[in-house]
């Protein structure tokens, strides 16, 4: 972050100080965790559904803070932000846990705060990136292509909330040329209101899918909230998107910005020709765009990334790439954030692929054809260990069914299905191939780990996949060991 004094800090946030005099000067970075804390940062006191952080204010400070960031007067020096009224505590500041208002206001002056250091630094180029799947990886992909062009700023894993967003917006200081965020939301409005903390120049829109349609209703209303990132954008600005998404390509009409389609349509200036898949499923093709094309071959598993490629390929071109600079640097990117498509071999050769970040049924569909190209042609099993995809609302059941499906149409040799919510899966893949043992529902992480271990064998491939909730990352884990395996 900048450094600011505590009485700078104040003045951003409608503040007052508490315990401290003004001049003291936050020289690291901001953190809401007190464990995190380095000598001069700045705490942030949020309330969880099962510990304050104000409460841990005095450790913070023991921790070497200079200050906290909180909504009541604590023991350690602080800025004590505004009370957040009552009626502007839904949506977008809404915190588990948080029963007298205090984590809006600290939410709220977090915002406040990352916009001020915005402010500060105009040499920054603000990337952002939205879509039902897809976000995390792309956020990596763009990150990983802009460093050789400058300090590069982006979040770990998927921080692209109320919280995690501002948390990386602070991040950035006067050396930082590209931030670059991942946005969220869980109602209409959300996305509107991350953009306001970092105004982004570049917007990409990947996808409109079912994800969180629980929540929206239905797709149309997933594009109203996604759409609100080009409607961001300023008129020297650009926005990204995938012209292969119909209700995406449509996003062109909301935005004052420059249009760049990418995809495999005739119309995207950013597309991809001639894909192919190699035996383990890491896609190769052919980059074109107005100013030339060049081949890529990606080092990541299936060929649902060509599409982040492109997004990521778009960014860096913006920003002054060449054509060949980008296709290079794709052929060198690495996956950086976990549980997504991670890809392990086990000491007795079984290799384990952990999607179970999240999942839902655009996501689910990508990681079988993965696991399905994985093993076509190979005397390899192929595994689908798959759990409940939640937040679907009303479209749960054809969801879950239609997954069940795809698993027997794409040859799938064994669906190991984790959950009573889940049971929809089991059921429509039994009917679809009148399976017998091809499919078995368990009860459980512990049943579904038990039945492997007892049935695998050497060259088999395992794809874990669900909702976050449901922890089939403990598959993979308990299937690699402790020490992990053999990316």
């Amino acid at each position: 972050m900048i450094r600011l004094s505590l009485a700078d800090i104040a003045g951003a946030v409608d503040g007052r100080l508490h315990r401290a005099e003004g001049p003291e000067i936050v020289t690291a970075g901001v953190e809401f965790d007190s464990r995190e804390i380095e000598p001069g940062g700045l705490f942030v006191a949020v309330p969880g559904e099962r510990v304050d952080g104000h409460d841990f204010a005095a450790q913070a400070a023991a921790n070497g803070a200079v200050g906290v960031l909180a909504a009541r007067e604590v023991d350690a020096p602080a800025v004590v932000v505004p009370p957040v009224p009552a009626a502007d505590r839904s949506g977008a500041l809404a915190l588990a846990g948080d029963t007298d208002g205090s984590g809006a206001a600290v939410l709220a002056a977090l915002a406040k705060l990352a916009r001020h250091v915005v402010d500060r630094l105009p040499q920054l180029t603000v990337v952002g990136v939205t879509g039902s799947s897809g976000k995390t990886s792309t956020k990596d992909l763009i990150a990983q292509l802009l460093v050789p062009m400058g300090p590069t700023v982006a979040p770990p894993g998927s921080f692209n909330n109320e919280l995690g967003h501002p948390w990386t917006v602070l991040r950035a200081d006067e050396s930082t040329r590209h931030l670059v965020l991942e946005l969220s939301a869980r109602g209409v409005g959300h996305i509107a209101n991350l953009c306001e903390v970092a105004p982004p120049r570049i917007g990409v829109v990947l996808n409109v899918g079912h994800a969180h349609l629980g929540e929206f209703g239905s797709q149309e209303t997933v594009a109203q909230a996604k759409g609100e990132l080009v409607e961001a954008l300023p008129a020297d600005g650009v926005a990204v998107l995938n012209a292969d998404d119909p209700l995406v390509a449509a996003m062109s009409e909301r935005t004052r910005a420059r249009v760049v389609l990418v995809g495999e349509h005739p119309d995207a200036r950013v597309r991809a020709e001639d894909i192919e898949v190699d035996g383990r499923a890491r896609p190769k093709f052919t980059l074109v765009t107005a100013h030339g094309k060049a081949p890529v071959t990606l080092p990541l598993f299936g060929e649902h990334q060509v599409a982040n490629a492109l997004a990521a390929a778009a960014v860096a071109l913006e920003l002054g790439a060449t054509v060949e600079e980008v296709a290079e640097r794709l052929g060198s990117v690495r996956r950086v954030s976990a549980r997504r498509m991670e890809v392990s071999e086990t000491a007795d050769g079984v290799t384990v692929v952990n999607d179970a970040y999240n999942a839902n049924p655009e996501s689910v569909r990508a990681a079988l054809k993965t696991l399905a190209a994985m093993t076509r042609g190979r005397p390899s099993r192929a595994w689908a260990v798959l759990g409940p995809m939640n937040e679907l609302g009303d479209a749960s059941a054809d969801a879950h069914d239609e997954i069940g499906r795809l698993a027997v149409r794409l040859n799938i040799d064994r669906l190991v299905v984790v959950g009573e919510q889940a049971r929809v899966m089991h059921q429509a893949a039994s009917l679809e191939g009148s399976w017998g043992e091809e499919s078995v529902l368990v009860p459980d992480v512990d049943a579904a780990v038990a039945l492997l271990r007892a049935e695998l064998r050497p060259g088999d491939v395992v794809l874990a996949k669900a909702s976050n909730s449901a922890g089939l990352w403990r598959v993979a884990d308990a299937l690699l060991g402790a020490g992990g395996g053999a990316a």
